[in-house]
C-alpha cells in the first residue's frame, strides 16, 4: 500500500530523516518507535505533505505522492492525526467531525456526510452526546477521540497516529488503543507512532525502530518485544 524509498528529509539544514526504505502492507498496524528526535513524526508528516524539504519516493498504491499537494494526498487516502490532537478548540465538536470532510465535500455527498458521521458516533458515543460542545472543553481523551473522528470523516485507508496517548491516564489509553485496532479490523491500515512502546507492539503486526533517522531494527511486533535491545531500551526491562 505504502512504499517509501530512500527518504531523508530536513528541517532547513537540519537532516530529520536519513536515507529511510520502509513498506506498509494493507489491512496492516505498523508501529514505529524510538526516542525523542528520532524522526518518528517526521516520517508521517512528509508522507502527509507536511514536511517538503525531502529527497526520496514515497508511493502509495504505487503512485508518488512525494511531491504531491496536501489536499491531494489526504484525498488519495491518507489521513494524519497529528501529536496534541491539534482541533479547532473555538469551534464546537460537530464543526471539527464536519471540517474532516472538507476535502470530498459537494451537496450531492451530503447524505454520505451524514451516514459518515453515523458511523462515528456509533464508535464514539461520548462525542454524539457533546456534538455542541466546543473541543477545547473536552477532556484529553475525548479530543483525541475528536482528532481520529476528524480524520475517518476523510474516509482514509491509511491512517497516520502520531503519539495516541500522549499525556492521558492510563484507563483511558486503554481506550484509544482498543480503538485504533478496532478501526483496523474495520479495514483502515494504521501507520502508529507511539513512545508507549509497549502498548504500540502489542497491537501492530510489524514494527520500525528509529534511532537519529535512520531504521535501527525492523521485525515483527512480537519479535521486536522479546528483543533485548528493544527491551532495555523501550520496554524498561533489564
Amino acid at each position: 500500500m505504502l512504499k517509501i524509498k530512500n527518504l531523508s528529509a530536513y528541517y532547513g539544514s537540519i537532516q530529520a530523516l536519513d536515507d529511510v526504505s520502509l513498506t506498509i502492507k494493507p489491512g496492516k498496524i505498523v508501529s514505529i518507535i524510538g526516542a525523542n528526535g528520532a524522526g518518528k513524526s517526521t516520517l508521517l508528516k512528509s508522507i502527509s505533505g507536511l514536511v517538503t524539504k525531502k529527497t526520496g519516493d514515497i508511493l502509495f498504491r504505487d503512485n508518488i505522492i512525494s511531491t504531491k499537494p496536501i489536499r491531494s494526498i489526504v484525498r488519495s487516502g491518507i489521513s494524519h492525526v497529528l501529536e496534541g490532537r491539534q482541533l479547532f478548540a473555538h469551534l464546537t465538536v460537530l464543526d471539527n467531525i464536519n471540517l474532516g470532510a472538507y476535502s470530498y465535500f459537494k451537496r450531492k455527498n451530503y447524505s454520505e456526510i451524514e451516514a459518515k458521521k453515523e458511523e462515528i458516533f456509533e464508535i464514539f458515543p461520548r462525542l454524539k452526546e457533546r456534538t455542541k460542545q466546543l473541543a477545547g472543553t473536552l477532556s484529553g481523551g475525548e479530543q483525541q477521540m475528536l482528532a481520529i473522528s476528524r480524520a475517518l470523516m476523510a474516509k482514509p485507508d491509511l491512517m497516520l497516529l502520531d503519539e495516541p496517548s500522549l499525556g492521558l491516564a492510563p484507563k483511558i489509553v486503554e481506550d484509544i488503543f482498543s480503538i485504533i485496532k478496532n478501526l483496523n479490523q474495520k479495514g483502515t491500515t494504521i501507520l502508529l507512532v507511539e513512545q508507549n512502546a509497549k502498548q504500540a507492539l502489542n497491537i501492530s503486526d510489524y514494527a520500525y525502530v528509529f534511532e537519529t533517522g535512520k531504521i535501527l531494527i525492523q521485525d515483527d511486533s512480537k519479535n521486536l518485544l522479546s528483543n533485548e535491545t528493544v527491551k532495555k531500551a523501550y520496554l524498561g526491562a533489564g
